[in-house]
């Protein structure tokens, strides 16, 4: 029997990655902001613990972490799916607004992480699951600081799963494409509250209009993404990355088209920059 501890689980991939693993027999902590927002499946799972648990406040994790094991004994696999969006063009957005963000979907994950570790280390293994984005590879028009955070976490699960493999932990960042999820909510999501007239027209509020046009009609199906994640994570090793999406699976394999064509042409002169030891 394996045990979950999930973050931002009342809804979302959070929810449905706790029903797959509760129809597999396994143990969950559904943590979230507020657990009376679980749904009514979830809360009243026999195999389920909610933790109340708002990932920005760093003196709540350990509390979280330590009734998790206290119910459980362990900590199997974390997911840390807790995270908001964040459109506008850089220019017009926030200093307050950027940290904001930060707070959430960097520093929420590299906390609650620390907070597991321990666990993980004395147990002699686990695994991590970072919930990334196809915006954590691929830079677009008017997602600029989103962009910031999904890379940070992409980049944080690589150093990661090369930092623990020593005490058997592993560490995955799984990058879906668009999921008809609440993730286009306003709850989810939030806009510059001084908007640059300028950018009117151009692509950064381009996307501000494709966003309220596509909520909750998005072609990604969250049930069915969430199956595959449980199937990976129940396997022996996990991938460094999980492509999950049709439009995630593209728009990767464009952006290495994209490396290679910009690595051609200057590969000659950058390797030259290296140091002449024969001179």
């Amino acid at each position: 029997m394996t045990t979950w501890f999930i973050t931002g689980a009342s809804r979302g991939f959070g929810a449905e990655i706790a029903r797959v693993a509760l129809a597999a027999g396994d143990d969950v902590v559904a943590a979230a902001r507020d657990v009376t927002r679980l749904p009514e499946d979830l809360a009243e799972a026999e195999r389920l613990l909610p933790v109340a648990l708002d990932v920005t406040d760093v003196h709540a994790i350990p509390t979280a972490v330590d009734a998790a094991v206290s119910r459980f004994g362990t900590i199997d696999v974390l997911v840390n799916n807790a995270g908001r969006g964040l459109l506008g063009a850089v220019e017009e957005v926030s200093d307050t607004e950027i940290r904001d963000l930060f707070e959430l979907n960097v520093f929420g994950v590299i906390n609650v992480t620390r907070a597991v570790l321990p666990v993980m280390r004395r147990q002699g293994g686990g695994k991590l699951v970072h919930m990334g984005s196809r915006a954590g590879f691929e830079g677009e028009p008017g997602t600029g600081i989103y962009n910031a955070s999904k890379f940070a976490v992409a980049g944080l699960s690589e150093a990661l799963a090369a930092e623990l493999a020593p005490f058997g932990i592993q560490s995955m960042v799984v990058e879906p494409g668009v999921f008809r999820t609440d993730f286009l909510d306003s709850s989810s999501l939030s806009l510059p509250a001084d908007r640059i007239t300028a950018y009117d027209g151009t692509p950064a509020h381009t996307t501000l209009d494709w966003a309220d046009e596509s909520n909750h009609a998005q072609f990604g199906d969250p049930v069915k993404g969430a199956a595959p994640i449980h199937e990976v994570v129940s396997g022996q090793d996990l991938p460094r990355h999980l492509y999950m999406g049709r439009d995630s699976i593209e728009h990767r394999e464009a952006a290495t088209r994209q490396i290679a064509k910009d690595l051609a042409p200057w590969r000659e002169k950058s390797v030259a920059t290296a140091r002449d030891d024969t001179a």
